[in-house]
């Protein structure tokens, strides 16, 4: 299909030949290419407007062997139609299989959306994919349809919604859907191969590349003439990146290269003068340095002819400094976020502009909150351009950020917010986790956020809930008030042992404290504890910072208390005496 050398092993496409042409033109002439409205006209820029071959001879480079790619050498025929019902893997939750509706088609790429989402999570499959399957698979596999992440209805109007949408619907037959191509048993791309691939800020467009550099199963694709603003890493074997010619064969438009210099193509040239050597995925992840060559979403200038709208500011300028933050599912969350929710963010924010992703961050750590506004006002306030938000009830609340220009200055608030939440620091990082954690392992934290049972989930909600902060109604000078009230409190109640064998002054005489533990406040917690046992102060910032009041105080289990507060055996043992002993009084 794609034309290869056996002499010298390249494989450079002949699609200056005629009889080449002509054969690519009869087939898709057969086909008919089934676009979706919004597609129609792009498939006739391919042949007249970008040459491969003489883009090859420009460049002095080679396209990477079709034996590089897991992509079928003949590409599959498009037999899916818009409107047609499928079931598919949820792309932000991967565990779940969702009903989709095909609302866009351009070659053998599908574009989908989760029925009861909205058109902000369309995404892009190849009608070879494996995440796609036919109405009714789950069932045959005793699975359950799940409804998209970010249902927009009533959690409990899900089977009724299910029932009403695949009544009289079209779905798409079994024909449609194709054996997804083997996988390439190694890594055999080399660096300055060509191929194409996919944009994915904008997923409809596939452009020129060139492979960047190489490590281990991983590969950083390039787009040629555009100064890094679209690169990414991805396994050698993504269905996002093809072998040169598989536009021309399939019927896909191609974007030409970025054209930032005089020449007619910049190509692999032009990018290397401008892009600086990218930095290669971590194994750690504990580097808080930034990602390679990354941008916000932003698409090549089209060719005149094409009818692809799109638009691309220069980003040789300093100020579109881009960063791409990725988040490890398998680290810490912390007492103040919820693991399950935590588990559902996507792998990676970005790339993109700094203020974007530090937003897109921020807020990701309130939504997931076990309590909104709890975790909302633990976030900094400033005056830079980045805002957040926290609900509750009716009403939205609204916070800027303190202004960040800098990617140090991004990941020293990452840092500062993922201390204060507790959360493992390598829960967002600059580059990917491979395997576990290092940082949790060598800490013996087993707190994965897949490491929930139901059960323990309602009961660390409950504890959340049972925190006394009013926050609806709470101003900012109260908030500072009350403060400084708990931290006068707490050195009359942990300090005065200290205080008396240091000075002669009395020690302050701990507040009496009221007779229902469910009244206590967080301080008169604390009291209570280092009143009975001393030895358990050492823990006092602990519960302060997890905010355990007397109702969560009473709800804590000797299992919740290793798990969430990382206490050992002995304390444990001390605090479980206690709240026994509470639970017997009331």
């Amino acid at each position: 299909m794609f034309g290869s050398d056996e002499t010298d092993g390249s494989c450079l496409l002949r699609a200056s030949d005629f009889s080449y042409k002509l054969l690519m033109f009869m087939r898709r002439s057969k086909r008919n290419m089934s676009v979706s409205p919004q597609s129609k006209g792009l498939v006739s820029t391919h042949l007249g407007g970008f040459d491969w071959d003489q883009y090859l001879k420009d460049c002095e480079a080679e396209a990477a062997p079709q034996s590089c790619f897991k992509q079928n050498v003949e590409p599959s025929d498009n037999e899916f139609r818009v409107n047609m019902k499928i079931e598919a893997v949820d792309p932000r939750n991967l565990t779940s299989i969702c009903v989709a509706t095909v609302v866009g088609m351009i070659g053998p790429r599908l574009r989908l959306r989760l029925d009861g989402s909205d058109n902000k999570n369309d995404f892009w499959r190849m009608v070879d994919s494996s995440d796609l399957h036919p109405i009714g698979y789950c069932e045959k596999h005793d699975g359950l349809l799940q409804p998209p992440l970010g249902f927009r209805m009533n959690p409990s109007s899900w089977p009724s919604f299910l029932q009403k949408t695949l009544t009289g619907a079209v779905v798409a037959p079994d024909s449609c859907f194709k054996k997804e191509p083997s996988t390439p048993k190694n890594n055999e791309f080399k660096i300055g191969q060509k191929l194409e691939a996919v944009d994915r800020k904008n997923p409809q467009l596939l452009c020129p590349a060139s492979v960047g550099a190489v490590n281990g199963d991983q590969i950083h694709v390039t787009f040629d003439g555009w100064r890094g603003a679209f690169d990414y890493w991805c396994r050698f074997d993504s269905r996002d990146i093809f072998p040169v010619g598989w536009c021309n064969a399939s019927g896909h438009p191609i974007q030409p290269p970025g054209q930032k210099g005089s020449s007619k193509y910049k190509g692999n040239r032009g990018v290397k003068e401008s892009t600086p050597t990218p930095s290669l995925p971590s194994q750690s992840g504990s580097s808080p340095s930034p990602s390679p060559n990354q941008d916000k979403p932003m698409s090549p200038k089209k060719e005149p002819e094409s009818s692809v709208q799109v638009t691309e500011p220069d980003t040789s300028s300093p100020s579109l400094t881009t960063v791409c933050v990725f988040v490890n599912h398998n680290c810490s969350c912390g007492g103040y976020l919820h693991p399950r929710k935590v588990s559902q963010l996507p792998s990676q924010y970005g790339p993109g502009a700094i203020a974007k992703v530090m937003r897109e961050v921020a807020q990701a750590c309130i939504d997931c909150a076990l309590q909104e506004k709890q975790v909302y006002n633990m976030m900094r306030e400033g005056s830079g351009k980045v805002i957040v938000t926290a609900n509750q009830g009716n009403k939205t609340h609204t916070k800027r950020l303190p202004p960040v220009e800098r990617l140090s200055t991004l990941w020293r608030f990452i840092e500062r917010m993922l201390e204060e939440l507790g959360c493992c620091e390598n829960l967002f990082t600059s580059q990917p986790l491979h395997g576990s954690c290092p940082k949790c392992s060598r800490s013996g934290n087993p707190r994965s956020v897949f490491n929930f049972t139901e059960e323990e989930l309602e009961n660390r909600t409950a504890i959340n809930k049972a925190l006394k902060r009013r926050w609806s109604t709470e101003s900012t000078d109260s908030m500072k008030i009350k403060k400084a009230e708990q931290k006068i409190r707490r050195f009359s109640a942990f300090e005065a042992e200290a205080s008396s064998t240091t000075s002669d002054t009395k020690p302050t005489v701990p507040q009496k404290l009221p007779s229902d533990p469910t009244m206590w406040t967080i301080d008169e917690v604390i009291q209570h504890i280092t009143e009975t046992d001393p030895a358990l102060n050492t823990h006092s910032d602990l519960f302060r910072k997890h905010e355990i009041d007397g109702r969560a105080f009473l709800l804590l289990n000797s299992d919740m208390m290793m798990k969430y507060l990382g206490l050992k055996l002995g304390p444990v043992l001390k605090l479980c005496n206690i709240v026994e002993k509470l639970k017997h009084k009331r």
